[in-house]
């Protein structure tokens, strides 16, 4: 039997890197894995703003382009879709199944300064991109000075 010195500190740090750890999950913009329901999942989106738009990028690996669904409305892009599982009963056996298929929908809040119906999606090696591009006056420009 191994004997374990007593050490109130390193219970402390333990708990206190636990509720971190709760705080983290529960505060993020993505869903915890352990709270999802079996069938949902959330596809990982990169935004960037660019001078001209702003452009999301969504991993969509082996997704059917006719399975997926974009809407702007309300100040609010939203993308769906589902990922069906490829998955027969041909006598196959599986030791891990890792992928997750099912639906899906994220939803990101525009900036009142864009064309929302001037927007643009492709989809090209399992990567869906979607762009939305800024009104003329929220573009900067350089400005002359005259003398």
């Amino acid at each position: 039997m191994t004997l374990v010195k007593f050490s109130p500190a390193r219970d402390l740090f333990a708990a206190h890197n636990r509720l971190n750890h709760m705080f983290d999950t529960l505060f993020s913009d993505r869903t915890p894995d352990w709270y999802k329901e079996p069938g949902t999942w959330a596809p990982e989106v990169d935004v960037e703003e660019t001078k001209d738009a702003i452009v999301l990028r969504a991993d969509l690996p082996g997704m059917n382009k006719k399975s997926m669904h974009i809407s702007v409305e309300d100040g609010r892009l939203t993308i769906s879709g589902e990922r069906n599982s490829e998955q027969t009963d041909n006598g196959k056996n599986f030791h891990r199944i890792e992928r997750t298929y099912g639906s899906f929908c994220r939803s990101f809040a525009l900036p009142a300064t864009v064309l929302g119906d001037k927007v643009e999606a492709t989809y090209k090696d399992g990567v869906l991109e979607v762009t939305v591009p800024k009104a003329e006056e929220v573009k900067p420009r350089e400005i002359d000075i005259k003398m």
